[in-house]
């Protein structure tokens, strides 16, 4: 005997396992989706960096030391 699934069963045993997921793993899920938007926004911030000059390294520390 041969299983199959047509796409309205895939669809819905997909569904009722990320739903289960959350309601048994939110923690777990959570801190997974957390560091994924980390990770987008780490990136993104990389990617806008690349694009603006040097700055001297006193500056960014009189910065830090609230002088500036």
């Amino acid at each position: 005997m041969e299983a199959s699934l047509d796409d309205a069963k895939l669809k819905a045993l997909l569904k009722e396992t990320l739903v289960e997921l959350l309601e048994e793993r939110r923690d777990e899920f959570s801190d997974l989706l957390l560091e994924a938007l980390e990770d987008l926004a780490f990136s993104r911030a990389i990617r806008e960096g690349e694009d603006t000059g040097l700055v001297d390294k006193r500056e960014i520390l009189k910065i830090i030391a609230g002088q500036a």
